[in-house]
């Protein structure tokens, strides 16, 4: 059904959604190609949330081009949405601009969606195909599938390590255990994601800003601070150069005076505080990600924090990657990387697949999925 030329061309529609990777969310990643006799006309990507989708952004470049997109093949790395959003339904734009085809990577999850603009398409006479490259666009939005499909965000848990599976000393010291390349590529993801968590132990230990410092980006993620007491320290740098970016402090209750005097000091400045407790008095963590995704559009959370909260994470099945960034050398006695329940028997393990594998600098990086 494809060839080269509509591979080479879809190729192009996925290079222009990955300039929407730190700018869109919560909307998909989406770029839009628009040729015409052999020549690319428009290109476009999706804006920030209430700004132009793709097609749209093509549309009105072949319009600044000064060419018509009448009998045109456009490559789309998703669907073209049919309802009334924040924006205009992309599929009216498209069936007014008559291309003679559209050609898309992947069938939109979001159930408003879910293959009715395809069907709009072929009722006003126009050549719909889908699937060209769809793995690849599947790979760019894996937090928007997570939350239409699951009702959850797609979760990745950071780690920095030593060859040997330490994470810090034992006296608590790991800054820094890998150098600037990988520590740069960490905030490659920062920045992709909705909210970066972390947990008050973190918080107390390593006094972290958690904001994107290592590349140019329109927005910065929520920060998030697992923290069942309440202990966070008013003075953290974690509050410091929001740049617009809101925190929130999940405890697990405020059943007492002390408490709710903490909590009023902290939304005084501006911080959410949110009681979200499980049966054993700690932070429901299933339920915050369910939380994020299904009342605040969250699509993809990055998790930096320390050896107890990721060992929560992990044993509460909340974890979709592991993302592990290893350093080239033995620490000895240190501190692990997850405080998980050891194994009677190795048929209790989480199985993992490694996805990609990365060098930067010196250091390793490992990509895993759950099998």
């Amino acid at each position: 059904m494809y060839n080269a030329v509509d591979h080479q061309l879809m190729s192009e529609a996925l290079a222009q959604a990955q300039k929407a990777l730190y700018l869109s969310n919560p909307n998909p990643r989406v770029g839009c190609v628009i040729v015409k006799d052999g020549q690319v006309i428009g290109r476009g990507h999706t804006q920030k949330v209430g700004g132009s989708h793709a097609e749209i952004q093509a549309l009105a470049d072949v319009k600044a081009n000064g060419f018509s997109a009448e009998g045109s093949t456009v490559y789309v790395t998703l669907e073209p949405c049919n309802h009334t959003g924040r924006t205009p339904p992309c599929v009216d734009a498209l069936i007014a601009a008559k291309p003679a085809m559209v050609v898309v990577a992947m069938s939109d999850p979001n159930p408003l969606v879910a293959g009715k603009g395809l069907e709009r398409l072929k009722a006003a006479g126009i050549d719909v195909r889908c699937g060209l490259l769809e793995a690849d666009a599947q790979a760019l939005n894996r937090g928007f599938i997570s939350r239409m499909t699951r009702g959850l965000p797609w979760v990745r848990l950071k780690i920095a390590a030593s060859l040997d599976g330490k994470t810090a000393l034992a006296n608590g010291q790991s800054q820094w255990i890998t150098g600037p390349l990988a520590r740069a590529d960490g905030h490659h993801w920062r920045a992709q994601a909705c909210a970066i968590v972390t947990g008050v132990g973190t918080v107390k230990e390593d006094d972290p800003s958690l904001n994107v410092r290592e590349v140019d980006t329109y927005r910065q993620p929520w920060k998030i601070i697992v923290d069942s007491k309440l202990e966070t320290p008013p003075a953290a740098k974690i509050f410091n150069h929001l740049d617009g970016a809101g925190v929130m402090i999940i405890c697990a209750h405020l059943n007492t005076p002390e408490l709710q005097q903490k909590a009023k000091l902290f939304q005084e400045r501006g911080v959410e505080i949110i009681e979200m407790a499980n049966p054993q008095g700690k932070v429901d963590l299933p339920r915050l990600f369910a939380y994020l995704a299904q009342e605040r559009e969250m699509n993809e959370i990055h998790i930096e924090s320390g050896y107890k909260l990721n060992g929560s994470m992990l044993r509460e099945n909340c974890v979709d990657e592991l993302l592990l960034y290893y350093a080239p050398f033995l620490m000895g006695d240190g501190i692990g990387i997850a405080n998980i329940t050891p194994l009677q028997g190795l048929e209790q393990r989480q199985d993992w697949q490694i996805i990609d594998h990365s060098l930067f600098g010196p250091d390793l990086r490992l990509r895993l999925i759950r099998n």
